[in-house]
Parts: structure tokens; C-alpha cells; sequence
């Protein structure tokens, strides 16, 4: 991967602010969701915030490389501290687990304001981004996933409004599986919750055989109930899928 070509998942994120002017990247490793945005449009600014040492440097040097020390800001810093309110139109965090960027968002929503849309790519747990985000009114407008060698990635675009409607019903279920992804159902989708329908069950009949039975209750409880909503939602409109049957 490079400033010239991302790799599958960040091209995703990149998409979805191609069309806005100054973007902040946080954790932005080597700076090159940034680069590309600013190789691509000469209109684009950006802010590169990265909290390590090594990293920082090395979005320094790709940026000084590029030609594009003009454009893109490279800062050391912890989350949302490196920018300003109403410094930047879009903030992307990528790359990091779902609690994390939920920790992030909540430690810094106050430098949100004037921030028109938030791009989101948690490695994991994303129901904790998706929880963050309906508790703190951003509708979640879109949301992506991919496999890209064999992982599978979520991207989430949100902007600032109030989305209490679209969790009215199955909260839980659309929480955990994505309120779009669930309706939509691609081949990426089916993969991710298939697989992690049988890890549960596995799991499941390993504490099945444990001797703590009674201490087991709840979490056997709850990989029930989990396998349970995925399995509702996957098998909804078709039998011949994996454990449909």
C-alpha cells in the first residue's frame, strides 16, 4: 500500500470524503488515506493526527516527500485533541477496535461541532461505534463491509442528526449486525456472521462440558441469544444457507 493506492479498506473510507475539502485522519499512521485524498483533489486539506512517535515521523516524511507539506498537517497527539472545533469537515478513524474509536469520539465530542460527517472503520466491535453514535445523535446514514485478504472490515458514515426511528425495532439486532448492512446482506456480510455463528457454538459446547455450570449460566445465556438474532436475520429470506437448515 502506498499515497497512490490504498489498500481495499481505506479506499472505502476515502470514498466517502472524496467530496469534502479539509479532513482529519486520526491515527493516521504513514498519512496515506490524507496523501491520496490531496494527490487526488488539489481542493483537499488535511489533518494527520497520530500519537506515536514512530508513526508521526513517518507521516512527516511521506508528507514532506509528497510535496504536500502545504496541505496536509501532521500532528502529535492524542485523539480528537490535535484539531479544533470547526477545523475540519470530516473526521475518519481507521483501523483500530470499535471500543477504542467509541473512546475516542466520546473523550474529544467536543471538538465535533462543525464536523458534518464522521467515516468510521472499526476492525471490531462495531456495535460499540454504532451505540456511541445513537447515543450522541449522528445518524448513521451508510455503512460498508469488505473482505479484503480474507477480513472482513466495516466502514461506517455518519452525520449529525437524530436516528432514535431506525432503532425503534430489533435494537439489539441492528446494533450488533448494522441497521443497512442487515438489509442489504452481501456476500461479505453472510461470510462475517456465519462464521461467527459456529465460533459461538463451539464456544458453547466448550463451557457446555465445563464443571462451573452455574457461573456459566449468563454467558451461555448470552452467546444464545446472539446466535439466535444472527441466525433470525440470515435465514429470513432463505434456507439453503449454512445452518439454515
Amino acid at each position: 500500500m502506498n499515497e497512490q493506492q490504498l489498500s481495499k479498506r481505506l479506499a472505502c473510507v476515502a470514498a466517502h470524503v472524496s467530496d469534502l475539502n479539509m479532513v482529519a485522519d486520526i491515527g493516521s499512521d504513514h498519512a496515506y488515506l490524507p496523501s491520496f485524498l490531496c494527490l487526488e483533489n488539489p481542493q483537499v486539506k488535511a489533518i494527520a493526527g497520530e500519537i506515536n512517535e514512530g508513526p508521526f515521523q513517518a507521516a512527516k516524511s511521506q508528507v514532506s516527500q509528497l510535496g504536500l507539506t502545504d496541505r496536509i498537517d501532521v500532528r502529535k497527539g492524542s485523539g480528537l485533541d490535535i484539531m479544533a472545533p470547526g477545523e475540519a469537515e470530516a473526521v475518519t478513524i481507521a483501523g483500530m477496535g470499535g471500543g477504542l474509536i467509541a473512546a475516542i469520539l466520546e473523550d474529544g465530542k467536543e471538538k465535533l461541532p462543525g464536523v458534518t460527517r464522521l467515516v468510521l472503520q472499526p476492525n471490531n466491535a462495531a456495535r460499540a461505534v454504532r451505540e456511541w453514535l445513537l447515543e450522541n445523535q449522528w445518524m448513521l446514514l451508510k455503512e460498508d463491509i469488505i473482505d479484503e485478504n480474507n477480513k472482513i472490515y466495516e466502514v461506517l458514515i455518519a452525520e449529525p442528526g437524530l436516528d432514535q426511528h431506525r432503532y425503534q425495532k430489533d435494537t439489539e439486532k441492528k446494533l450488533l449486525l448494522g441497521p443497512h448492512l442487515m438489509l442489504e446482506q452481501n456476500e461479505a456480510f453472510i461470510h462475517k456472521w456465519t462464521e461467527e455463528v459456529e465460533n459461538w457454538k463451539r464456544v458453547l459446547v466448550a463451557l457446555e462440558q465445563g464443571k462451573e455450570q452455574e457461573a456459566l449460566q449468563a454467558r451461555k445465556g448470552m452467546l444464545i441469544k446472539k446466535i439466535e438474532m444472527v441466525q433470525e436475520v440470515l435465514c429470513n429470506d432463505t434456507n439453503n444457507r449454512p445452518g439454515c437448515n
